[in-house]
């Protein structure tokens, strides 16, 4: 068989790295460590430093029926998060959207005369913007809620050569990534990969990128790939810190919802981002 069964790639242990100042993170439980090796000779200190690595580490493992819901929660909670990045930061690299915002701003002023108005006209296109990216947006959530996200067991844990794994941070799923082979050019694609916004900066997101690539491996995939709609570029970061290269963008990407519109092509701008990692030439 060419493909190992999910089941035989084995549970992974990381430790949490990249840590912000947020309660709990590893900062926080390294000041505690040092201040118990004073008391180095006491019984209890190497059951203390125990407890608080263990805390502090984060379990990758693969994906079991009890834990549907709260994957469902993190993967809700991250799309939900791209309609305000996608209708105001989203802006930011859109230079002919600024510009033709700024010609509609100026043509008020000249056809009302009113400088209230004219004021008003940023409003109204932002408030624009938002309407779209959340009307786009909840159709494609709604969309993947109802196919793959709603079983993920039949989508990803049965096919070979396909898998899905949460991150588990003192007894939490704080992060969801899944795997998808594709036997037809032997590569298997990245999806599904969103942490719980209360525990980024831990990197999570790396080590559960790492799972896929160590899957992919195990697997003798010849490469990795992925699309990605996001903006914020910390994404995209965290991609090529994991060894992607960028192969290519897209702005004629569709996703469920979307009609192209005049309307919606004013305000409603999506980038689709390819990239791929390649483990061993064909």
């Amino acid at each position: 068989m060419h493909y190992l069964s999910p089941k035989m790639v084995c549970e992974t242990k990381i430790v949490a790295d990249e840590h912000e100042s947020i309660p709990g993170t590893k900062k926080e439980a390294m000041i505690v460590s040092s201040s118990q090796l004073w008391s180095s000779s006491q019984p209890h200190t190497s059951n203390v430093l125990e407890a608080n690595a263990k805390r502090d580490a984060v379990f990758i493992r693969e994906f079991q029926l009890s834990d549907q819901d709260e994957v469902r929660r993190i993967f809700y909670e991250g799309i939900m998060e791209r309609i305000p990045n996608t209708a105001f930061r989203g802006l930011k690299q859109q230079s002919k959207i600024q510009i033709m915002y700024a010609f509609l701003t100026i043509m008020c002023f000249f056809v009302t005369k009113s400088m209230a108005l004219t004021c008003c006209v940023p409003f109204v296109l932002m408030a624009a913007r938002y309407y779209f990216s959340r009307k786009v947006i909840l159709s494609y959530l709604d969309c993947a809620l109802h196919t793959d996200m709603s079983d993920i067991e039949q989508y990803y844990m049965k096919p070979t050569g396909s898998c899905f794994w949460v991150a588990v941070l003192d007894g939490n799923i704080v992060g969801i990534v899944a795997a998808r082979g594709n036997e037809e050019d032997n590569t298997v694609e990245l999806r599904r990969m969103s942490v719980d916004s209360r525990y980024r900066g831990m990197g999570i997101a790396k080590a559960l990128g790492r799972k896929v690539l160590e899957f992919a491996m195990l697997n003798n995939y010849s490469a990795i790939v992925l699309g990605t709609t996001a903006v914020k570029l910390a994404a995209h970061k965290l991609y090529e810190s994991l060894g992607f290269q960028h192969a290519g963008v897209s702005e004629e990407f569709t996703l469920p919802g979307m009609n192209h519109s005049i309307l919606e092509r004013m305000f409603f701008q999506l980038r689709y981002h390819r990239y791929r990692l390649q483990l061993r030439e064909e």
